[in-house]
């Protein structure tokens, strides 16, 4: 509505709101600690304004809380530990602001939270290993920060997990081979780290719904797995700059439902090791995707022979 200004201190006097939706304005400044006293408050938005000012502490006492949502805001300082004592959180998206400092390890106590969304800020540190205390996790959203360590092997434990989002960060060590036996995710995406390591050749035996993975620039080598045909609902498969080697797998003509294919800059650097980058004939059996692939990436390839026919065929 284009309201702008400041958020009056009066607001505190509503003691039966439930809900507060303030998202899209042009609010400024920091929030009045008046609110605190909304204790029937449990949707709270005011994304998409000019907030500033460190995250109030005191939200932490708003106990019925269920849905709190700053996103695309200027909030700087931490993260505050206050939060684990909305025990009711379900929503936390903090999503693009300036907040810096690390996830708070008590951020696991809030064994209702399903969404935790901390996109495009500042945070360092590494993952608490606390998060897979949280089991009802659905969504865990930390890309765009400079997080470093390991991925924690509890993360493998969230099994209600459907997207798992951790791009652009400086992550190291191996991608724990538990993420890849949580049935109800559909999204794995670590593109922009240094995870190296190899795939499971049977990553895709758990899982049934996936629909994106994407792994691009990082450090991962070995050959492409083998079961990836077993990925059924796969739509976009990225692996494109690391360290692949070994040919495409004929399997990729029976991902039905590809629609984007990225493998390009792929060069196995370890001499230790005889694989050679990802190189070979493009497979016949690419046939199969013509009603669903968009989008085919192999630049930085070694590829052998002639272009099948059958890719010509290709008509989405």
């Amino acid at each position: 509505m284009a309201l702008t200004g400041r958020i009056p201190r009066e607001f505190g006097n509503l003691s039966f709101l439930v809900s507060l939706d303030l998202g899209s304005n042009n609010f400024h400044e920091n929030l009045p600690q008046e609110m605190t006293r909304l204790c029937r408050l449990k949707f709270l938005d005011l994304s998409f304004n000019s907030f500033s000012g460190k995250v109030p502490s005191w939200f932490g006492f708003v106990h019925q809380l269920q849905v709190l949502s700053h996103r695309n805001n200027s909030f700087t300082g931490s993260i505050p530990s206050s939060f684990s004592n909305i025990s009711t959180l379900e929503t936390l998206n903090l999503n693009f602001n300036s907040i810096e400092g690390q996830i708070p390890k008590v951020i696991g106590i809030l064994i209702n939270l399903r969404e935790l969304k901390l996109r495009g800020n500042k945070l360092i540190g590494s993952i608490p290993l606390s998060l897979s205390n949280a089991s009802r996790l659905e969504t865990l959203e930390i890309s765009l920060n400079s997080l470093q360590g390991n991925i924690p092997e509890g993360i493998g434990n969230l099994h209600n997990m459907k997207m798992l989002s951790i791009q652009y960060n400086q992550l190291t060590s191996s991608i724990p081979f538990t993420i890849f036996n949580i049935s109800r995710i559909e999204i794995i995406a670590f593109i922009g780290n240094s995870l190296s390591g190899y795939l499971p050749n049977d990553l895709c035996n758990g899982l049934p719904k996936l629909k994106g993975l994407y792994l691009s620039t990082n450090r991962l080598r070995g050959y492409m797995p083998t079961s990836l045909s077993n990925c059924s609902q796969l739509q976009v498969l990225s692996l494109s700059e690391n360290d692949f080697g070994g040919p495409i797998q004929s399997e990729i003509g029976r991902l039905s439902n590809l629609q984007i294919l990225q493998l390009g800059t792929n060069h196995f650097t370890d001499l230790e090791i005889s694989f050679n980058p990802l190189n070979g004939m493009l497979p016949a059996s690419m046939r199969n995707l013509s009603t669903s692939l968009r989008k085919f990436y192999a630049s930085n390839c070694i590829i052998q022979g002639r272009i099948p026919n059958e890719v010509g065929n290709l008509s989405s």
